[in-house]
């Protein structure tokens, strides 16, 4: 962090310490305090290598890129590269841009009322320039925290120079200052950005003019605006997203705007099941218990998509297709627990079936599959549930299961059915206890909630393998047996 005097820097709470900003109010102080001014990218640098060489992880909250993604992202901030990340939707590539901000000192000082949020040290602005050399010593500081000093723009073909760059203000030159006073520019989002960070999101859908006014920021790091003699040696790290089939000179980036960025840096899907299942346990804002089994069964449902012919690969399967799943079985156990005055509401097999018809809408298919969406997502679920049975329940003997279902009453399920009447429909729980146990044990499932959770997928694992049927009647009750 920036130097500073260390007395009165931080406050203790109950929960959290939280840092005041420094003292220094005016530019002598700053200056006895022993301040030292950083550029933006010695300061993302040393703030890195300070968290790897004390085994902080830099990165709170990215799943699965720690083998891939981040040593890469890592070594170009090292290097000072602006970097674009490469990658499908739902890849996490905002989430990355977002987090690179805990990488800035948490506090920085400007010039109070400084346009562009100037160093005291190094103003770049007529008027701030005027300002420092009028005032001296007395120059009045303010404190920026690192979270004011992240700027994002999502891309659109609307997107003008004046948005990214600047222009000229009419209201400033109606005041009666001239038009070629550089003070009539209304500064954009990248000169605004100064001595910060600034991210783009789907860069290739900036029209061509635009990415041509970002040339001169990416190289020279100065703006030109509308053939004003103004150079502004602006400091600030310029980082991008893209589609990579659009960032190509076919697609609908330039060539010399590409050739500005130090690296260009891929993102993925989630390579392992377990870091799937991550992924949607962090960011799924769940209303009702979801089981690990179920979140697992989504996980493997979106990697099979992922990899199926019939769903188009190019728009990808995105990371909040199974975060989206798991909030809607969530809502189908919450809805099931409200009507049936259940305590506690716990999703279970029955719920995935209104995923397929709520989600189907967030993938593309190849052309040619019109009318077979259902059947090819409802093959994939199968399939998933049959993996996830295997992985947990392989090797328990279901044969008790199978023949009290065979010679007594079936066990009926469904949306208005709770845990305790499924449990309680199950034939011969002398015979069947100790198998239920074994399943509920295997799954770790404890309230009756859990457990109905757990004898339910057990139920649709015997039909999937042909052991027992399975009828949907007209009231919209599953019945096996």
């Amino acid at each position: 962090m920036d130097q500073v005097p260390e007395e009165n820097f931080t406050t203790h709470t109950s929960q959290t310490t939280e840092t005041r900003h420094p003292s220094p109010r005016t530019l002598g102080e700053l200056r006895a305090s022993g301040h030292i001014q950083r550029s933006v990218r010695d300061e993302i640098r040393n703030n890195l290598l300070s968290a790897l060489r004390e085994g902080r992880d830099p990165w709170p909250g990215i799943v699965g890129f720690e083998a891939t993604v981040i040593p890469q992202l890592e070594r170009a901030l090292i290097a000072g590269h602006d970097v674009v990340m490469l990658g499908e939707r739902g890849q996490g590539k905002t989430r990355i841009l977002r987090t690179l901000v805990g990488l800035l000192d948490e506090w920085t000082p400007v010039i109070t009322g400084s346009e562009l949020g100037e160093h005291p040290f190094e103003p770049i602005t007529p008027g701030s320039i005027r300002k420092a050399a009028n005032l001296l010593d007395d120059l009045p500081i303010e404190w920026r925290h690192r979270s004011q000093r992240y700027a994002e723009k999502l891309a659109t073909p609307d997107t003008s120079v004046a948005d990214l760059v600047g222009d000229i203000d009419p209201m400033k030159v109606a005041e009666g200052r001239s038009l070629g006073d550089p003070e009539t520019i209304h500064f954009g989002l990248i000169p605004r950005s100064h001595r910060g960070i600034v991210a783009i999101n789907e860069l290739p859908d900036l029209a061509e003019r635009i990415q041509v006014s970002m040339l001169n920021v990416m190289e020279e790091r100065d703006i030109q605006v509308r053939g004003y003699t103004l150079r502004l040696p602006l400091d600030v790290l310029v980082m991008a997203s893209a589609n990579p089939e659009d960032y190509t000179n076919r697609g609908r980036i330039i060539t010399p705007l590409k050739d500005r960025f130090g690296a260009e840096i891929r993102t993925h899907y989630p390579l392992e099941l377990d870091d799937e299942i991550a992924v949607i346990e962090q960011e799924a804002d769940l209303t009702a218990t979801v089981p690990t089994f179920i979140t697992e069964i989504l996980a493997r449902f979106t990697r099979y998509a992922r990899d199926h012919p019939s769903i188009d690969q190019r728009s990808g399967v995105s990371a909040r297709f199974s975060i989206a799943g798991a909030e809607t079985v969530a809502a189908a156990a919450l809805h099931r627990a409200t009507v049936t005055g259940e305590d506690v509401a716990v999703a279970r097999v029955v719920d995935l079936e209104s995923v397929i018809e709520v989600l189907r809408g967030k993938i593309e298919f190849e052309s040619g599959e019109e009318g077979r969406e259902l059947e090819i997502l409802e093959h994939l679920m199968r399939k998933s549930v049959a993996d996830t049975v295997r992985a947990h329940l392989g090797g328990i003997d279901m044969a008790p299961l199978v023949d009290a279902l065979e010679n007594g009453e079936p066990v009926v399920t469904g949306d208005r059915v709770t845990a305790t009447d499924l449990l309680g429909s199950i034939p011969d729980p002398e015979t069947t206890s100790a198998v239920l146990d074994d399943i509920a044990t295997r799954l770790d499932a404890e309230a009756d909630g859990e457990r109905a959770s757990a004898i339910e997928l057990a139920l649709e694992g015997l039909f999937l393998a042909r052991r027992i049927g399975k009828e949907a009647d007209e009231t919209g009750q599953t019945i096996y047996g």
